[in-house]
């Protein structure tokens, strides 16, 4: 059996929201933490350019690793999921 269309847009849509459910998070800290920076910075008015890289970076590592089950029972589930649907597809 040959992949239909709607078979590979599903897959495809896995694929994305995987990736949505994985960096979202993980933006959206690294948005808050450079937002809190920004402001900092414009009320000292210390203009310096390389100081929301340190925040950010720690912040999202620490994000990252707190966050590790989570990611990795994403990313598990995604994986057998297309394991399995390997024997459909060579049908």
């Amino acid at each position: 059996m040959i992949m239909s269309q709607s078979m590979i847009i599903g897959i495809a849509r896995d694929a994305i929201m995987t990736v949505i459910y994985i960096a979202g998070p993980i933006m959206a800290v690294a948005l808050i933490v450079g937002l809190i920076v920004s402001i900092l910075q414009a009320t000292t008015q210390i203009q310096e350019q390389t100081l929301t890289f340190v925040p950010k970076i720690l912040a999202v590592l620490i994000f990252i690793l707190l966050m590790a089950p989570f990611i990795m029972s994403k990313l598990t589930d995604f994986t057998t999921e297309m394991f399995s649907n390997v024997s459909n597809i060579l049908r």
